[in-house]
């Protein structure tokens, strides 16, 4: 029953903010950029997008290095299969394919591996939350959807932060911010309490299993790699678009305001949010008319490519690894149920 609500849900916010996206459009207009469209400028976004895959994981191989050295085959193996779940199932159950992966081809704990994942949404979303908070002083603040915007970064920055110093407490007191768990969810959900508190101690130990500076130093650099080549493909990308032609400064904030509209709970794929967000943040730069065929029109062409991209990649390394995905979705599903019951 828990699982059809959240279907139902996920299925509402998509269908709304895909509504939201396209109640303006100028179909007529939207189909002739589409017909129109320089797909040359997709060969070079596929590269970009490549790139982007192989600083994921080699940024996701320094966090694990404090536990062990992966070959990259095994690490590219787990990665590109784990983003392609991320992205197709639902109820956040790609969340789990990751280290259940790397963990199938290491001696790396799922538990160790679920923390370097975390920590790498802790740091993505700290770095994004800044980057757009500085990249917002250079934008006029009357133009449409901005109240919004600041909204998404402000509650993107204090969220983050919030995990980030309570994370940074439990490191320096793993007891102390146990027992805060325990007591505070204690309060709200006492049948969950002492699991969630397992789950903080089990967390924080394997943070202590982080790589030294140099395997950090790697981590952060990746990090940098990564989210300048997200930028930067975008803008390449709005090159086939005549009418569009982003700048780097336009096409980094856009990529900040796709973050926050990707991270609101929607279908499997991002439709909906995914649109929605490119909308509202090219209405920063654009007007309406322009947005509402051209700026369409990029949209859908941006996602198509990067679900191609994630989704082509997983298949392809599933297929060389002899992985099946039914079977990798049914230890999902099982070990998520697992999680989710309360412990006696």
């Amino acid at each position: 029953m828990k699982r059809a609500v959240k279907l139902v849900a996920s299925l509402i916010v998509t269908l709304l903010f895909f509504w939201w996206a396209f109640q303006d459009a100028d179909w007529e207009s939207q189909l002739s950029v589409l017909k129109s469209a320089n797909y040359a400028w997709v060969v070079p976004y596929f590269g970009i997008l490549t790139l982007i895959h192989l600083a994921r994981t080699l940024r996701w191989g320094c966090l694990l290095s404090g536990m062990e050295r992966v070959p990259f085959g095994k690490l590219n193996e787990a990665s590109g299969i784990g983003f392609m779940m991320l992205l197709v199932l639902p109820f956040r159950l790609g969340e789990f394919a990751r280290p259940l992966l790397i963990a199938q081809r290491s001696s790396i704990r799922r538990s160790a591996a679920m923390t370097s994942v975390v920590l790498e949404r802790i740091t993505d979303g700290m770095f994004v939350a800044v980057m757009m908070r500085l990249l917002l002083f250079f934008v006029p603040t009357n133009v449409p959807g901005m109240r919004y915007v600041k909204l998404g970064a402000n509650l993107m920055f204090v969220g983050f932060g919030g995990l980030l110093v309570f994370l940074l407490f439990a490191l320096w007191h793993q007891e102390r911010a146990v027992r805060l768990v325990r007591s505070t969810v204690g309060r709200v959900v006492p049948a969950l309490a002492d699991k969630v508190a397992d789950v903080v101690d089990t967390f924080v130990g394997a943070m202590r299993q982080l790589p030294g500076p140099r395997q950090m130093t790697g981590f952060f650099l990746y990090t940098l790699i990564y989210w300048a080549l997200n930028g930067a493909g975008m803008a390449v990308l709005s090159r086939a678009f005549g009418a569009l032609n982003l700048t780097l400064f336009q096409a980094y904030v856009l990529n900040c305001v796709l973050v926050v509209g990707v991270m609101i709970p929607a279908a499997p794929g991002m439709l909906g949010t995914f649109h929605a967000a490119i909308k509202v943040g090219l209405s920063l730069f654009l007007p309406a008319s322009v947005v509402n065929s051209s700026g369409l029109a990029y949209a859908n062409v941006l996602w198509l490519c990067q679900t191609l991209q994630q989704v082509g990649f997983g298949l392809l390394l599933m297929n060389a690894g002899h992985q099946s995905f039914k079977d990798i979705a049914g230890k999902l599903n099982k070990e998520q149920q697992a999680s989710s019951l309360p412990s006696a």
